[in-house]
């Protein structure tokens, strides 16, 4: 008779980015939908120069991280297992930094607006 095998934890999801190719790809097309049929509705504040938002986001690497970090943490906190503060701990923690930084005036979105990317270039770094 063979024993029962343990029961396995549900691993958790990889950040976007430790993926590549279809993988990335996948994780993308649900953070789009994700981002534009609940975040933005929900929280997308007017733009203005103060606080920016670029209409092609996804190009911006920076943002697709921070707005990946964001919706894993809402995955999590949004649980039931998560208790009744969850989805406060996720406005409080996540949500109001995650959006400070995306839209800063100097944060990835700096120069984009609706209508116009703008693709930002990385800092020089000299040889090591």
């Amino acid at each position: 008779m063979s024993e029962p095998s343990p029961e396995r934890a549900p691993q958790a999801p990889l950040f976007i980015l430790y993926l590549d190719g279809d993988a990335y790809a996948e994780q993308l097309r649900m953070l789009v939908t994700w981002v534009h049929s609940l975040l933005l509705p929900v929280y997308g504040r007017e733009t203005h120069s103060g606080a920016p938002w670029c209409p092609r986001w996804w190009e911006h690497l920076e943002a697709v991280a921070r707005l990946h970090a964001l919706w894993l943490a809402w995955q999590e906190l949004t649980d039931p297992l998560a208790g009744a503060t969850g989805p406060s701990v996720w406005h409080r923690d996540h949500l109001a930094p995650a959006l400070s930084e995306l839209r800063d005036p100097a944060g990835p979105f700096a120069g984009c607006k609706e209508g116009s990317h703008r693709i930002k270039a990385i800092p020089v770094v000299e040889p090591y």
